[in-house]
């Protein structure tokens, strides 16, 4: 099958390393006091889960030999309450460490969601929203468990580690000995698999994240595959990416489980290694006996021993694992905000809408100019229409007034003030933004509307809507206003999308209003009801018109000629049909 676009793999430098480590703990630092409780309910129950050990010690070599039935049956007891009370203690921990991974969950999603917010609208254009999608819920699910559980259980290990070692020791340091002498062996294959493993979940990442991109991708072109019945294609692609998904994973789980057998089996070498030694040295008299009682202890030490060793191994795997995912979500966290305000911007004031282009150029990619030496002003209350070949530039204007790009060279200036120096959200506030793809939220027609202004009531989301002709269609429904619409207006028509996008638009009342091909979907006759609204709601702002139909932009006050990124006619319409020039071919379609 043919290779695809989807089978290219994001590339990260960023290597697994310690450094990675305080970025991580930074999420843990608002919940530490509740991490430092659950690790302090850990480590109370388990050391009193070692201490069971030590008491069969004393039952066997104390109580039974002597027939202390009093004695016996105090031990017992005593082993049953800890042993309950260790029981809740573990349950409590659970309880909490639970609740602290889903508040870490929030707090890593809106951090990610944030950035997302800020990013440019370059960083979405070069990648496929699968892609980005699979970092905020996979990917941090994946790591919110490391950052809670993960790290107070590795804490827990170690303190249980060192005391079963001292109790290891204070029973007879020789059996000690003869227990940890596998350990070399297991950090061996530790340091053996470490990149292994690394690399193996790296590549499980990668697949993933394909698969997730193509699967997003062809959810929203699913009318554009059955219309050029590319099903079958389409499947074959889907089944290309679920294999090398699934032979990664494979192998990554396989790399995986390497280690919890070397554990297993250097854990029985271990006890097998006790029980030869502490037979052979029973009442030996070489330095100390060895008695049954201290035998039994002194096993049961040692699978409590190997026990955390096995939950630092899968500690270890997780590590590994949630590198990979941790990696990309630094990596979306570390994407530089291009568009951002600078230090002391200041916010926008209520504008009159008086627009300058003072020698600007841009261009997406470097060498490749898309926009050269735009002039233009334009006074409060003028309206514009953009026209032109397709690529010629007429939407990358308005995007830089918007700021949703920064120009390569020259000034944007708004009543006089540099955009560069105005606070983003204050620009945009006051500059309405009508695109041709309309797109609407799951939710009610209403809430579509409102979403152009949170604060506005019923009555001015109605008259909005009445105004760009939407109020009759809107009414129509069963519900009304009311009417849920899903992802992105499912059910409605475009031209529906669009008027209501449109009524969205205007309810934020801009003194500057961008049309990007507003008007392209909506039919004739309900284009000619639209005009009579936008002639009344276009007095007294400034307002971009792009537009083909020249019943939109024959009524401009100024009509702009773009070609290969220059503007090279300006007039009204009367204006260029006189001049004879590119305008006028276009209109006469010659």
């Amino acid at each position: 099958m043919a290779r695809n676009k989807f089978d290219t793999d994001e590339e990260i430098e960023q290597k697994l390393n310690l450094r990675i480590i305080p970025r991580m703990l930074r999420w843990i630092k608002p919940y530490s006091w509740w991490m430092v409780l659950a690790c302090v309910i850990m480590l109370v129950a388990s050391g009193i889960s070692l201490i069971s050990p030590y008491l069969i010690r004393m039952a066997i070599d104390v109580a039974i030999p002597a027939a202390n039935y009093s004695l016996l049956i105090k031990i017992s007891v005593f082993i049953v309450i800890t042993t309950l009370f260790a029981r809740i203690l573990l349950a409590a921990k659970l309880r909490l460490m639970t609740r602290v991974a889903q508040k870490i969950i929030v707090t890593i999603r809106k951090e990610v969601f944030t950035k997302l917010q800020a990013l440019p609208f370059t960083y979405f254009d070069s990648r496929p929203h699968g892609k980005i999608l699979i970092r905020v819920v996979n990917y941090v699910n994946s790591l919110s468990d490391l950052l809670s559980n993960g790290i107070i259980q590795l804490i827990s290990d170690l303190f249980t580690l060192v005391v079963i070692v001292c109790f290891m020791l204070a029973i007879d340091v020789r059996l000690t000995l003869v227990c940890m002498a596998v350990l070399p062996v297991l950090l061996l294959v530790l340091v053996s698999m470490k990149k292994k493993q690394h690399e193996a979940w790296k590549q499980e990442s990668y697949k993933r994240s394909n698969l997730t991109a193509y699967l997003s991708e062809s959810l929203n072109g699913m009318k554009i595959t059955q219309s050029f019945a590319r099903e079958r294609v389409n499947q074959g692609i889907f089944n290309e990416l679920c294999d090398k998904c699934k032979k990664v994973w494979i192998h990554a789980v396989n790399m995986n489980n390497i280690i919890w057998p070397v554990v297993d089996n250097l854990s029985t070498l271990g006890v097998a290694l006790v029980y030869m030694a502490g037979i052979a040295w029973l009442g030996d008299g070489m330095g100390g006996t060895v008695t049954v009682g201290t035998l039994v202890a002194f096993t049961g030490y040692i699978w409590r021993f190997w026990m955390p060793i096995q939950n630092l191994g899968n500690f270890y795997n997780s590590m590994v694992t949630t590198g990979a995912y941790v990696e990309r979500i630094f990596e979306l966290l570390d994407e530089p905000e291009d568009i951002t305000d600078k230090d002391g911007a200041v916010e926008l004031p209520p504008i009159r809408g008086h627009v300058s282009f003072d020698h600007v150029n841009f261009s997406y990619e470097p060498g490749n100019p898309i926009l050269k030496d735009v002039n233009f002003t334009i006074t409060p209350g003028t309206s514009v229409a953009i026209v032109g070949p397709t690529g010629a530039g007429k939407t990358t204007i308005v995007n830089l007034l918007t700021r949703f790009y920064n120009p390569d060279d020259g000034k944007i200036l708004i009543d006089g003030l540099d955009i560069q120096e105005l606070q983003i959200k204050s620009i945009r506030k006051q500059v309405g933004v009508m695109l041709q793809d309309s797109f609407l939220f799951s939710g009610t027609i209403m809430e579509n509307i409102r979403y152009g202004r949170l604060d506005a009531t019923d009555e001015e989301c109605i008259a909005a809507a009445k105004t760009v002709q939407a109020h009759d269609f809107i009414d129509a429904f069963p519900d009304g206003y009311n009417t849920k619409v899903t992802a992105n207006g499912g059910g409605l028509s475009q031209g529906q999308k669009q008027l209501i996008s449109f009524a969205r638009v205007l309810l934020s009342d801009p003194r500057i209003l961008i049309l990007d091909e507003a008007t392209s979907s909506v039919d004739t006759q309900t284009e000619k009801a639209l005009q009579k609204g936008l002639d009344q709601l276009l007095k007294g702002r400034t307002s971009f018109i792009i537009a083909h139909r020249l019943s939109t932009i024959r009524n401009s006050d100024i009509i702009f000629f773009v070609d290969h990124g220059e503007i090279v006619e300006r007039g009204n319409h009367k204006e260029l049909m006189a001049l004879n020039g590119n305008y006028a071919h276009l209109v006469n379609g010659v």
